[in-house]
């Protein structure tokens, strides 16, 4: 007869995830001429930052997409965005071979209850970051800092900038073609790079070391590579409709997701880690797809957009993913999972 008492421990199998809730469109808006290049929430949730091809940067509401102010100042498109850890900063790479550092304190402001609207066409630049000679395609904060970015480009290197001063701390030659992204680990001590040339590298952030090559391949190319926030891992997207989830202590490659498409490219992808374990990007098919991080498995694909996605956000505390499209759509999306 039964005891009717639990299984000891080592029987009791562990509780399943909870069910995956699909995501579904809310918002959509046109901020820019040009297409998206990128899409960012802020550190705090409150605002996302678009760049274009058109030379600008939006801040948007991160709930109703509504334009709260355009910065504008570069004279070619822009590629990428960050933010500082405190939201106070904004960092944009442009094709015009500069960063810019906005000063984005005056907009927060601005959305407390009863303030003042702030000026949506004010001049927030605060720094030109000069040094790079060519495009410059990838920025990064330090996310221990508000005074330290990376910045990768077409002309193969990776600076390191002082933001208070806006000089140029440091330049590496790091690869033989275009670097395609920048990543700081999420203690600042290590910068992860990819490139063209279809290497992926690990960097010492102080002396600008190459501490290990973690991809050495010639093709495809790494158009994208990035510290999952825990900092044990990198996201590794190539130019054969791959992302690989890769350990980069012992340089393994331990997950491969697929099914979306993407030859041409940089694809900005991202971590979702406010409900289950999530790997979000977009793709070349027109939609943005989801994946179980542990599973592997395409838990949803997002429609909607009518060219590439070229960028995906998720929220830093709620179940909310932006997008972004290339030219023949220019909009940006924002997608919830119902609670």
């Amino acid at each position: 007869m039964s005891s009717g008492a639990p299984p000891p421990p080592q029987q009791q199998q562990q509780a399943p995830p909870p069910p995956y809730r699909p995501y579904r469109q809310v918002r959509a808006a046109t901020p820019h001429s040009r297409a998206v290049s990128c899409v960012r929430f802020s550190t705090c949730g409150r605002l996302i930052a678009t760049a274009s091809l058109d030379g600008t940067v939006a801040l948007l509401s991160s709930s109703s997409l509504a334009v709260i102010a355009t910065l504008c100042g570069h004279t070619d498109g822009v590629s990428d965005l960050s933010w500082s850890t405190d939201s106070l900063y904004l960092c944009s790479a442009s094709d015009d071979r500069t960063l810019r550092i906005w000063d984005v304190r005056p907009i927060l402001a601005s959305l407390n209850l009863g303030a003042q609207p702030a000026d949506p066409n004010a001049d927030r630049c605060i720094r030109v970051l000069k040094g790079h000679t060519n495009f410059v395609f990838s920025a990064n904060f330090n996310p221990q800092t508000n005074t330290a970015v990376a910045s990768g480009g077409f002309d193969c290197t990776v600076r390191i900038w002082d933001v208070k001063s806006g000089r140029c701390v440091r330049t590496i030659d790091a690869h033989s073609e275009p670097v395609t992204s920048v990543h700081f680990i999420r203690d600042g001590s290590i910068i992860v790079s990819g490139s063209h040339d279809g290497t992926c590298k690990i960097w010492d952030a102080r002396s600008g070391s190459c501490l290990k090559t973690v991809i050495d391949e010639k093709k495809p190319a790494v158009s994208l590579s990035m510290f999952s926030p825990n900092g044990k891992f990198i996201l590794v997207a190539t130019l054969d409709d791959s992302l690989k989830l890769c350990n980069f202590a012992t340089g393994k490659f331990l997950k491969l997701y697929s099914g979306h498409v993407n030859r041409t490219y940089c694809i900005q992808s991202a971590f979702s880690v406010t409900n289950g374990k999530y790997i979000v990007s977009g793709s070349e098919d027109n939609s943005v797809y989801i994946w179980d991080l542990q599973g592997r498995n395409v838990l949803q694909k997002l429609e909607g957009h009518t060219d590439t996605v070229i960028s995906v956000s998720c929220h830093p505390t709620e179940n909310r993913i932006a997008s972004g499209g290339l030219d023949n759509d220019r909009t940006v999306r924002l997608w919830v999972q119902d609670s």
